[in-house]
């Protein structure tokens, strides 16, 4: 092929960028800055967060049957959230005195939308004339939110304490997690709960004739505080507040459940008042012992390795100024940890990768020119790195699992951009021409290789249901890299290129045998 055609050979991207070099630069430093910034602001995270539109209702209605559960409130409910489009299953379950109802939306539904359909669906289904109107309290909607449904850890509490004391310890730290703006709740399991008992003598109620809604609605009027309005003393107005809030038992003891005709009946007088433990719905072990144990469940969209951090710092302090020398804590389940390896693992690749790079393509271009390459894959990372967390992507395992798979295919542009960019040049055109030309005679190949690698996972991106929301996180960020790599290589490499590359002297000189020499020695080459 002659030199002219080889010359009117171009591709207007990289023709722009190697005419414009200090663009370019200016560019490749705001995607440094903004890539580091960005891989510092995403949020890390054991799983990916997926909008799961699926939305709970629960309605009390105590004393009822499952049958007139179901009957009363369960189908109601249904038959008004199934005019719903959208909806893609309805499932109910109807308990003694309680009804749930679960209804699953598709994917396409946004969470708040599905949210907002199913509370003026509910909204309508009460105003219906055989809805009870008679509820303790209005049904609860509520959505289903994975990431804060699972523990990122559990904090265990031990030692020779009673199980009040533990309580006492549990509940300070569980004051103190809850308020930060990282954690959205922290729940205590394996401690023994307390409850006030009454029971009742039926014979003696019977022949003081009292019936049970005396009992009950005398705990109910005792067990109040009431404000009592201002009061003007000495200049001054004061709020006057009447406390009279149970206290102790011997309060609910002397409750004044009949007054008549002077004969007055206090509560002890026809029941018997105990503090005792409610029965069990958790328990909590440590190598087979006993121990109170705090959930630790992390707000959506926060960054897991930062609440870890936080968490262990209110956990020294805690231990520092308020718990007993002879407390343990032993925090365990910290997905953290896989979080910070998995992390850590994918810079030691990204250098490691820019170091074997580099080496290699040094015996070929000489160390200079081997650099433009080098650079390919961490300006292709940060460059992701903005883009995802733009999108408001977390750092969750999936995505780390793609830039790591991802590695060994954005350097693939580059070497062949620079290879060919340095071919001109030892052909004895300028800087300037063999950026332009070289790019431009592979650009097509590049772009179509791309595509096809590309168009592999975009099939597992469409992946429907719950398992295509957790998988579509790795073609999304393979995509994502290898169009930043793409660009790096047609872009940024010309314009380095054109500005730093040399030329090597073709024979093999000593300091080239010596290269040969080390990368035979790493790969365990024989040299004779």
């Amino acid at each position: 092929m002659s030199k002219q055609s080889q010359t009117s050979r171009s591709f207007g991207l990289t023709n722009w960028a190697v005419d414009n070099q200090v663009t370019v630069t200016v560019l490749t430093v705001i995607i440094l800055i903004a890539g580091l910034m960005s891989y510092v602001a995403m949020p890390a995270a054991s799983f990916p967060d997926v909008d799961q539109p699926t939305i709970f209702v629960s309605t009390p209605y105590p004393g009822n049957s499952p049958v007139d559960i179901e009957r009363l409130i369960s189908r109601p409910l249904e038959q008004e959230i199934n005019t719903l489009s959208g909806v893609d299953k309805i499932s109910s379950t109807s308990l003694q005195g309680v009804s749930t109802i679960e209804v699953t939306f598709n994917f396409d539904v946004p969470v708040s939308e599905a949210l907002s359909k199913v509370k003026d669906r509910v909204d309508a289904a009460r105003s219906g004339p055989d809805f009870p109107n008679d509820l303790p309290l209005d049904p609860s909607i509520q959505e289903l939110n994975i990431s804060e449904l699972m523990p990122i850890m559990n904090i265990n509490l031990s030692g020779d304490f009673t199980s009040d004391q533990l309580l006492v310890y549990a509940e300070y730290l569980q004051e103190n997690l809850e308020n930060l703006s990282s954690i959205s709740a922290a729940d205590i399991r394996g401690i023994d709960a307390k409850e006030v008992r009454i029971l009742m003598d039926q014979h003696r109620m019977e022949f003081l004739q009292i019936s049970f809604r005396d009992v009950a609605d005398a705990i109910e009027m005792e067990n109040r505080s009431m404000s009592g309005g201002d009061l003007l003393v000495g200049g001054y107005r004061r709020n006057v507040r009447i406390i009279g809030e149970f206290e102790s038992l011997e309060d609910i003891r002397s409750i004044i459940v009949k007054h008549e005709k002077g004969n007055i009946v206090y509560l002890r007088d026809i029941a018997t008042v105990e503090f005792d433990a409610i029965e069990r719905e958790s328990y909590a072990r440590q190598f087979q012992d006993p121990v109170v144990t705090l959930d630790i469940k992390k707000r959506s969209g926060e960054n897991l390795i930062l609440a870890s951090a936080s968490i262990s710092e209110l956990v020294a302090q805690a231990q520092a100024d308020f718990f007993p020398p002879n407390l343990q804590i032993a925090i365990t389940n910290d997905q953290s940890t896989r979080t910070k390896n998995q992390v850590a693992e994918l810079e030691n690749s990204i250098i490691f990768g820019v170091l074997l790079v580099v080496l290699v393509l040094t015996f070929f271009l000489g160390l200079r020119n081997a650099l433009f390459v080098g650079i390919a894959i961490p300006l292709s990372m940060l460059l992701s790195f903005f883009i995802l967390n733009t999108m408001g992507v977390t750092l969750n395992f999936m995505v780390l699992f793609a830039l790591v798979l991802s590695l060994g295919m954005l350097v693939d542009n580059g070497i062949v951009i620079v290879e060919n960019v340095y071919r001109f040049m030892s052909e004895g055109y300028s800087a300037i021409q063999a950026a332009k030309m070289g790019a431009a005679e592979v650009a097509t190949p590049i772009i179509a290789s791309t595509a096809t690698t590309l168009a592999a996972f975009i099939p597992l991106a469409l992946w429907p249901g719950m398992i295509g929301e957790f998988m579509k996180f790795l073609p999304m960020t393979l995509i994502i890299v290898l169009l930043s790599s793409l660009f790096v290589a047609l872009v940024i490499n010309p314009a380095l290129a054109s500005i730093y590359m040399k030329l090597e002297e073709k024979a093999m000189d000593k300091a080239k045998w010596l290269r040969i020499g080390l990368i035979a020695s790493l790969v365990g080459l024989p040299l004779n």
